[in-house]
């Protein structure tokens, strides 16, 4: 039977839809564009405990809300402006804490209430409107849309899911540091033959080539390490062992990317949902990603650190009481995370509300005091001068930003 290609694709699983955050694997998307800055979202994935991270030790309900978890100075919790304490799985990061280049933003959250799903709670976060719409596309790749200038470049990752915050008809690249494509030199011969005709396809065959190489080479391997070249098509792929952690090179990768011309990279990293023990879970979580930051900032650079911001968000916070496991349940309220050169950094921002029981949502979880996707909305605009209509009735349909918060410098 003719080898169409078609067929060769479904075969070889060479290429496809670009992959998201899972248990296992998690692909970094990037975008070019014409702006100097850099932008760096991370989406934290599982609802991030907000009173864990940022330990507010000063508000007198704290202490009597989480009898075994509740932190501070006085239990390992490392002192930031008196009223709050930072988990001390992320101590790596007290000294850009002390720089000035790392912040936060305390009492945040989507729209999304009461259901409490991840799914649906994603969703909503990554694609920035007021309520779920299944298939739209994602707040940064509307952002991409709208400037102009922008260069797009299509790759495919193999994965088991997307970046929704970058879905969209904006085409960015993608890259996945666990499942790289390489291919025999027969098998490239065929596939580039078989595509020659079709631009789009041999444009996205290069490129895919290309970056899998440049992952392969992040391994210590080369992109043709391993392949036998009488292989049949059945085995035309084959992927590159990973090596080492995979949000290290992610971070790696995107401050390689960052260094040239990217200017947008997102990715994610997961391990928040602390249902039981989350002394444990979350002091792993935090180091990865202290490491990530860390990383991140080294790879880059002093020079292109100076016009960097990290946002880190989750989907949503926790319950503001312990359950019985020393865990936290799904909640509303959380925290985001800021870093970079370009952040006014040395502060939480945001209002607190307090934890009496009459100013929690719910009589259960922290109360939202501001809208994450406007803290978002006020770093496009600052960083990358994205007009403020187009901010709030392209990129957060329907969104009031409100008055400056002062994120950036």
């Amino acid at each position: 039977m003719p080898l169409s290609r078609r067929h060769f694709l479904a075969r070889s699983a060479a290429l496809g839809c670009s992959a998201a955050a899972s248990p296992l694997l998690s692909p970094v998307s990037f975008a070019a564009a014409p702006w100097d800055s850099r932008l760096v979202v991370i989406i934290l994935r599982g609802g991030l405990d907000a009173l864990d991270m940022l330990q507010p030790y000063g508000d007198v309900n704290y202490a009597g809300l989480r009898p075994t978890l509740a932190g501070g100075p006085d239990h390992g919790g490392l002192d930031l402006d008196g009223f709050y304490a930072l988990h001390r799985g992320l101590a790596p990061l007290m000294p850009l804490w002390k720089q000035q280049h790392l912040g936060f933003v305390q009492a945040v959250s989507t729209p999304y209430r009461n259901r409490r799903s991840h799914f649906d709670g994603q969703d909503l976060l990554e694609a920035g409107t007021s309520g779920l719409r299944p298939g739209g596309d994602g707040w940064l790749n509307r952002m991409l849309q709208h400037m102009g200038g922008v260069e797009n470049r299509t790759a495919f990752a193999i994965g088991q899911g997307e970046m929704k915050l970058l879905h969209g008809p904006a085409q960015v690249s993608d890259w996945s540091p666990d499942a790289a494509l390489t291919l025999s030199p027969q098998a490239k011969l065929l596939a580039q033959q078989m595509m020659k005709d079709d631009p789009l396809f041999h444009r996205a065959l290069a490129e895919a080539l290309e970056l899998s190489q440049q992952g392969s080479m992040m391994l210590g391997q080369p992109a043709s390490a391993g392949m036998d070249t009488g292989m049949g098509t059945e085995d035309m792929t084959m992927p590159v062992p990973s090596r080492g952690k995979s949000h290290l090179k992610i971070a790696e990768f995107a401050a390689e990317r960052l260094r040239g011309d990217t200017r947008v990279a997102a990715f994610s990293i997961n391990g928040w949902d602390t249902h039981a023990n989350q002394s444990k879970g979350l002091g792993t979580a935090f180091r990865r990603l202290s490491d990530t930051i860390l990383a991140l900032r080294d790879g880059v650079g002093d020079v292109i650190w100076g016009k960097t911001a990290i946002l880190a968000m989750t989907e949503f916070g926790r319950t503001v009481r312990e359950n019985g496991s020393r865990g936290t349940d799904h909640g509303t309220g959380g925290a985001m995370l800021l870093a970079g050169g370009a952040i006014r950094g040395g502060r939480v921002h945001g209002r607190w509300p307090g934890l009496a029981e009459v100013d929690l949502f719910d009589r259960r979880d922290l109360r939202p005091t501001a809208d994450v996707r406007s803290q978002a909305a006020w770093i496009l605009r600052g960083l990358i001068g994205v007009d403020r209509a187009q901010l709030e009735q392209v990129v957060f349909p329907g969104l009031d930003m409100g008055d400056d918060p002062g994120l950036l410098l």
